[in-house]
């Protein structure tokens, strides 16, 4: 069975629901290794400095930003995990769209939402109230160690979560030379509208996936069987599910916590505890406090001894 990716929350309002993040998507790509059709030795890529020639061991290799042409600023992975939400193993609901308001150019990859155990009431409250409504929730997720902007809806018994790309990322049709005019500047005549909206009818039908198939793969792994019977084969050089602490699972009052996120009008992060005391949530606040003053006292004495200002270094390049 598929291993979550991460076990965390689904939050939106107080309410915050027990969830693993699952893989949406099945990838069957082909994979090809280059061989060196002399002897049929695999070919390797190396990380090699570009002025020595010499190869750089992993250990050595650090990520930068060019700002300038062969000027670098060199960054380090705290930079790279400070600039993501702390929310992180938290689907943070922000607010809710019309599912129709969201253009497909947008949706860029599928997750799956699963309760945690005893979770399935908060969960279902959810599902049921965005196919009732027409809407989807938008909010942000940390997937590893960037932040996405993500869409979260209803597909049949299940929760799925949608990665969207940022405005910034989508060309706008604008853009580019359309046939803007009306149909009959291009001697389009109602006639012809009238039959290909016939054909159309004619070759309608409901959507089945299971009726399309990667008929190039198809094809490409039958010529690899029958290279293999005509010439051989060439040698060839579960985690235990954790429920984060405080989450709302199927013994919380959902009614009361529903009246107070209306009451309230705002959003309550999945870290902090919607049932606990407020003994206990200035602990939980005065143990943030103290791992920030840490992390910060950590930070300046890493750059005491450890130069981190902006330099020159030849490129880098890695592996393919």
């Amino acid at each position: 069975m598929a291993r979550p990716i991460w076990t965390g929350t689904l939050s939106f309002g107080l309410l915050n629901i027990p969830i693993r993040l699952m893989s949406g998507e099945r990838r069957n790509d082909l994979h090809f290794r280059m061989l060196d059709q002399r002897d049929n030795t695999p070919v390797r890529y190396e990380r090699v400095n570009a002025e020595t020639g010499e190869e750089v061991p992993w250990k050595e290799i650090v990520k930068a930003f060019e700002y300038q042409k062969g000027n670098y600023v060199v960054l380090e992975e705290e930079d790279i995990r400070n600039a993501a939400s702390d929310a992180h193993e938290t689907v943070e609901i922000d607010t809710f769209v019309d599912a129709t308001d969201i253009s497909p150019a947008y949706y860029e990859k599928p997750y799956v939402l699963l309760p945690a155990k005893k979770a399935e009431k908060g969960y279902v409250l959810l599902r049921e109230t965005l196919k009732k409504t027409g809407k989807v929730g938008i909010g942000r997720v940390v997937i590893r160690t960037k932040e996405y902007l993500a869409a979260v809806m209803p597909q049949g018994d299940a929760l799925v979560m949608n990665l969207l790309r940022y405005k910034s990322e989508v060309v706008d049709a604008e853009d580019y030379e359309l046939p803007s005019k009306s149909a009959s500047d291009y001697r389009i005549s109602p006639r012809e509208i009238e039959m290909a909206t016939d054909l159309i009818k004619s070759m309608s039908g409901k959507w089945k996936p299971e009726d399309y198939h990667d008929e190039f793969r198809a094809k490409l792994r039958t010529a690899i069987e029958k290279r293999l019977k005509s010439k051989g084969v060439t040698a060839t050089v579960e985690e235990e599910e954790r429920t984060p602490e405080n989450a709302a699972t199927n013994v919380v009052d959902f009614m009361a916590l529903l009246k107070k996120s209306i009451g309230a009008k705002t959003r309550t992060p999945a870290a902090k505890s919607t049932s606990a005391s407020e003994g206990g949530g200035k602990k939980a606040a005065a143990k943030k406090s103290a791992a920030k003053k840490s992390a910060t006292k950590k930070t300046a004495a890493k750059k005491a001894t450890k130069k981190t200002a902006s330099r020159k270094a030849p490129a880098r390049r890695r592996a393919g």
